[in-house]
């Protein structure tokens, strides 16, 4: 039994990896500052004996004794990362340093949730891990795309100078059961306003294009990437499957059986215009590729929102 903590654990994907890892048979410490993170999310966890929750905020120190780290403590979504842009950037380099700090220490593994962001709008397409990225560095993104850049950085400077343990993953667009409601990102919108007969809104034309991930697999693949020896990363995690964000409306009207009506409007200011991983090295060194389609992840996520509104 491994004694693990989870950094941003009360979150989206932080609360789909905490339980993951119970399941296993791992001790499991959850910090959640609750930003972002919700603690209905990791309600039922909490009769297990094997969880710990602790309130904290990682841009401060805290001392915690385990053998690996898996460090997803930063909201993700524009909406949220835009809100307070200054403390986003501190979670991804003043928290960044408390985390390796705590693994140093305890000489713990430890696994930085990295980003696709961390190629901005993209130059490469699909993306591959050598790609630098076309990023700009002082636009309304950039707190998020900037800070996970740096974030990496931070671990490859501990991993030379401290011999650091480290392993990072770049996710891609993961969607799921426990997205938040207001967190703005395309599949929940799409969703919600669907089933609530609302208009579904798209910005620019709906021909930009993104890879949609399933929850499940996403956790898959960081947890094997964390238990796979001599290899740090960075690596891409994401499905490959490539949708116009128009397609995605149309399949979500569809399958909610939805009056909605599409609007358009301004695309906002550096969104990227393509998204798509190569998992080449995913495949090659994990031996990961994700399992579930995009209908079949639809289907599992709209029956949860369903249940959500109707509670």
């Amino acid at each position: 039994m491994a004694k693990i903590l989870v950094t941003g654990g009360a979150g989206f994907i932080g609360s789909h990896l905490c339980e993951y890892l119970l399941n296993k048979g791992d001790e499991v410490i959850c910090i959640d500052n609750f930003f972002t993170g919700q603690k209905k999310n990791i309600q039922l966890l909490l009769a297990n004996n094997n969880f710990e929750l602790i309130r904290h905020d990682i841009t401060f120190p805290i001392f915690l004794e385990v053998d690996q780290i898996y460090n997803l403590a930063c909201p993700a979504s524009p909406i949220h990362y835009q809100k307070n842009p200054v403390k986003t950037i501190k979670l991804s380099t003043v928290g960044m340093v408390n985390m390796l700090g705590m693994a140093r220490r305890c000489n713990a593994r430890i696994l930085q949730a990295s980003t696709s962001e961390v190629y901005g709008d993209p130059k490469e397409h699909p993306q591959k891990e050598g790609y630098w990225g076309n990023v700009n560095p002082i636009g309304p993104r950039s707190c998020y795309d900037e800070g996970k850049r740096v974030s990496e950085s931070l671990m490859y400077a501990y991993k030379l100078q401290n011999k650091a343990d480290i392993r990072i993953v770049r996710i891609f667009n993961t969607y799921g059961p426990k997205m938040a409601f207001n967190d703005g990102r395309v599949v929940s919108n799409f969703i919600l306003q669907a089933l609530r007969g609302e208009d579904i809104t798209i910005y620019g034309k709906g021909d930009q294009t993104r890879s949609f991930c399933f929850v499940s697999d996403m956790v898959r693949g960081i947890v094997t990437m964390m238990n796979t020896e001599n290899f740090d990363g960075p690596v891409n995690l994401g499905n490959p499957v490539e949708s116009t964000i128009l397609e995605l409306a149309e399949k979500i009207i569809k399958m909610t059986g939805s009056n909605s009506k599409i609007i358009y409007e301004d695309l906002p200011q550096d969104d990227p215009v393509r998204r798509k991983p190569d998992i080449s090295l995913a495949k090659q060194k994990l031996n990961w590729t994700p399992e579930v389609g995009i209908d079949e992840g639809l289907n599992t996520t709209i029956e949860w929102f369903k249940k959500e509104l109707n509670k």
